[in-house]
């Protein structure tokens, strides 16, 4: 992206925003204010569902390494009127990437902002920074010696705050990750620098401990909003445990999915599975062994003969039931009978499992692996080590493959399941693709995420993909569900589906943006929330 291509900011002449651009150098240097060319490449939506790869084109993009070049930063863009996009590592792929929702935005890139301040063993937390991924704090925590485990989404090269604050998830009991974070440090719009909770006592010592403080408690508020930069945050890790447990539950039939998750719900319920457990369905748990003209080469979505020949093939159930159990080794067992005689009495279920010593070196009769770790991307999810298995699945159509997700909240109840996944495999075989998709089940709700897999350099596909998505929200909310988290193409139309009240969430949402952010500079239009001076750019697509 050279000069002559550059996006400015909606209604900026070239010369003013230069003049910003020379006042944003003076603060973080030149080599960390990125014009165009190449480097500007990053910071496009590699995974675009759209005909247009750049639709959500940036301006620019700075690197700031402290809290101060922050504030400094939001000086300018309130004296300047520049609006900025912020992301932590700005590889949220499937749902935008770095790209921003206005066009012509600068992207506020904290990647540099990357130091583990503080790790506690004794209290299980830590406190990062937003450049901190899942592999550098796991790696940090095995090389120190601490016995704490993280808890890693899909793509182990994620922020710890970024995903956190998307409200990302993982499998392991520490699995919802806005649920284990404790205490942030926000520079607001005005270059405000605010720490929520007992953070705001200057000599506090439970900032990582106690979430709420005193009086209203905020951080649920920097959540999936544009109200502040968070440059610090506590996390809080899994005590290694002396031993866990991995477990697949294979079903082999379609239809079997709503006993696997109604059983499943009852064992989450009383405790007995503590973790977020994973339900693969078969393509997505075949994308991950080998490429999908093993098969089958054909166009459209694969056949049901050519699926059930691929789970024979596979030996893999139709639905694979992915569970941890953590603790001394002895609940576990106890834990592991009454979980194989609840599976029991789903026919045609296969239980199996392997128990793993954290603690001592000795192996019994259980078939304990001692100081092992587990190969698969899913099961070293699932003990607390990050993977980037989740991008296998860009192999499953060969090539240079990308995706785009659709995510709707679902009712842990097996009807709920059963209704919510033929709604999305059949609108998705009308548009000609294979339902790859799964569930991550947390209790009372499950997390559903459906990947469009199509070629990124199919531009056509890509489109179809991105119509797809906006067919399948319509339909999520036509049957009373809505999604967790959009692609940017798709924000406002997500949130307008929010509508109780002629969308009286959102007109909140709006009125604390317009109180915090008068000027509109931090991430126009995320989430759907958009300040009153850029009102006006909201489109539903």
């Amino acid at each position: 992206m050279g000069d002559a291509a550059r996006v400015l900011p909606p209604g900026m002449s070239e010369s003013h925003f230069e003049r910003a651009l020379a006042a944003f150098e003076a603060i973080v240097s030149a080599p960390n204010v990125c014009r165009g060319g190449a480097a500007l490449e990053l910071y496009l939506d590699p995974f675009m569902p759209a005909a247009n790869p750049r639709a959500f084109a940036p301006s620019a993009a700075l690197l700031p390494a402290n809290v101060d070049e922050i504030r400094a930063i939001l000086r300018v863009a309130n004296e300047m009127r520049v609006p900025l996009w912020t992301v932590s590592t700005g590889r949220n792929f499937a749902y935008g990437g770095a790209a921003p929702r206005l066009s012509g935005s600068v992207v506020l890139d904290l990647q540099r902002m990357n130091r583990i301040l503080h790790v506690d063993e004794r209290l299980a937390y830590a406190l990062v920074e937003p450049g901190v991924s899942y592999f550098d704090l796991y790696a940090h925590l095995r090389d120190g010696g601490y016995r704490l485990w993280v808890d890693p989404p899909a793509a182990g090269w994620g922020s710890v705050i970024g995903n956190s604050l998307e409200r990302g998830f993982g499998t392991t009991p520490y699995g919802d990750h806005a649920s284990t974070q404790c205490g942030m440090e926000i520079v607001l719009a005005n270059g405000d620098l605010v720490r929520t909770g007992m953070g705001a006592i200057d000599t506090g010592t439970a900032w990582q401990l106690y979430r709420p403080g005193y009086g209203p408690a905020f951080d649920a508020l920097f959540t999936q909003s544009n109200y502040g930069v968070v440059t610090k945050m506590g996390v809080w890790l899994m005590p290694a445990p002396q031993a866990y447990l991995l477990g697949e539950v294979q079903v082999p039939n379609e239809a079997d999915l709503a006993a696997l998750v109604d059983t499943l719900r009852v064992l989450q319920l009383d405790g007995t599975i503590r973790n977020h457990a994973a339900i693969e369905g078969a393509i997505r748990r075949a994308a991950g062994i080998a490429l999908r003209t093993r098969w089958f080469d054909g166009a459209g979505p694969m056949p049901e003969p050519v699926v059930s020949a691929m789970q024979r093939d596979l030996g893999i159930g139709r639905w694979n039931l992915h569970f941890g159990l953590y603790g001394a080794p002895e609940v576990i067992d106890a834990e592991r009978r009454v979980v194989e005689r609840a599976f029991a009495a789903v026919p045609g279920a296969r239980v199996t499992a392997t128990r793993y010593v954290t603690g001592d070196k000795r192996s019994d009769e259980h078939n304990d692996k001692p100081y092992d770790e587990p190969q698969g991307g899913a099961d070293r999810n699932l003990a607390g080590i990050p993977t980037m298995s989740a991008f296998r699945m860009l192999d499953w159509l060969g090539g240079q493959g990308a995706h785009v997700d659709f995510s709707p909240l679902c009712p842990a109840d097996g009807r709920d399941a059963m209704r919510q996944y033929m709604l999305v495999k059949t609108r998705a075989a009308e548009y000609g693709f294979d339902y790859y998709g799964g569930f991550t089940a947390a209790g009372r709700h499950l997390h559903h995420v459906f990947a469009v897999i199509f070629a990124r350099e199919r531009r056509a596909d890509a489109e179809r993909a991105g119509d797809l998505l906006r067919a399948l929200m319509s339909d999520a909310r036509a049957a009373g569900y809505g999604v967790y988290r959009s692609h940017l193409l798709y924000m406002d139309f997500a949130a307008a589906q929010y509508s109780f009240n002629d969308g009286a969430l959102l007109r909140l949402a709006e009125t604390l943006k317009d109180a915090l952010d008068p000027q509109g500079v931090l991430s126009p239009g995320k989430q759907g929330v958009w300040p009153a001076v850029w009102r006006h750019e909201r489109g539903y697509t």
